[in-house]
């Protein structure tokens, strides 16, 4: 009976994922992330589980994924279909703005299917949640953002987009900078830049500095900033990446 643990925690991050879904369409984003991070959290006790159980198998690794396209793919992307939405509902984009940024004769970003740019989210962590199934390079460590990242930095965008009393609300209900950010995340996912990863196979200090390192740096953050603190946390996250690896190759 051990061999099902892991896939019942997994299939947990699964029911949160498709929870956070149903929230997200209603454009309930705070309730949509609390679900989003019950389900992350899942995905990262499940392998651990199976390590320890002795018990990881292909079909582990195959649900995980699946799990993981809806939590941290379709989520995010459904979160951006909702912001460049509401971007649109507002009206951000006045005439003077399409014609400086685009040329008069190009209203295409006021369209009603334009939030559907927001969905390349899920395509993209849908191609990289592919490729990392079958990359070897990736067992102890990531190539590009990992989809639990990219997810919780999209949803927290949202949240913070919908706190109209501060001065960031305009970039974030901005259609053009929601698009280059919908850019930037699927090209991050599948960029070729190593990250560490934060599974833990064993508790000490050795080997795992650089990961306590940015918990700690995690959680003072979460504590003065709390939801603001999240994106300064992934980049945070890329930026040690960059520095670990140039470290590692010098040694």
């Amino acid at each position: 009976m051990k061999k099902w643990v892991p896939n019942i925690i997994t299939l947990s991050n699964l029911l949160c994922g498709c929870i956070a879904a149903i929230y997200a369409f209603n454009d309930q984003l705070v309730l949509a992330g609390i679900f989003v991070g019950a389900g992350i959290f899942f995905d990262f006790f499940d392998g651990l589980a199976a390590r320890l159980l002795n018990v990881s198998s292909e079909l582990g690794k195959q649900l995980d994924s699946l799990a993981d396209m809806v939590t941290s793919g379709l989520v995010p992307g459904i979160v951006m279909y909702q912001m460049l939405s509401e971007a649109i509902h507002m009206n951000l984009t006045t005439t003077e703005s399409i014609n400086f940024f685009l040329g008069e004769d190009l209203y295409w970003i006021t369209h009603p299917y334009t939030p559907v740019i927001g969905f390349l989210i899920t395509l993209g962590s849908c191609y990289r949640l592919a490729k990392f199934n079958i990359d070897t390079r990736q067992t102890d460590s990531f190539i590009g953002v990992p989809t639990p990242a990219n997810a919780i930095l999209i949803i927290s965008l949202g949240i913070i987009a919908q706190d109209y009393n501060n001065e960031l609300t305009y970039f974030l209900t901005n259609p053009y900078i929601l698009i280059v950010i919908t850019l930037i995340s699927v090209y991050l996912l599948n960029a070729e830049l190593p990250l560490f990863a934060l599974k833990f196979k064993q508790w000490g200090i050795k080997g795992n500095v650089i990961r306590y390192l940015f918990l700690l740096i995690s959680l003072v953050l979460l504590i003065t900033l709390q939801i603001y603190a999240v994106p300064c946390i992934i980049i945070i996250y890329i930026l040690m990446s960059v520095i670990n690896n140039l470290m590692i190759k010098r040694q």
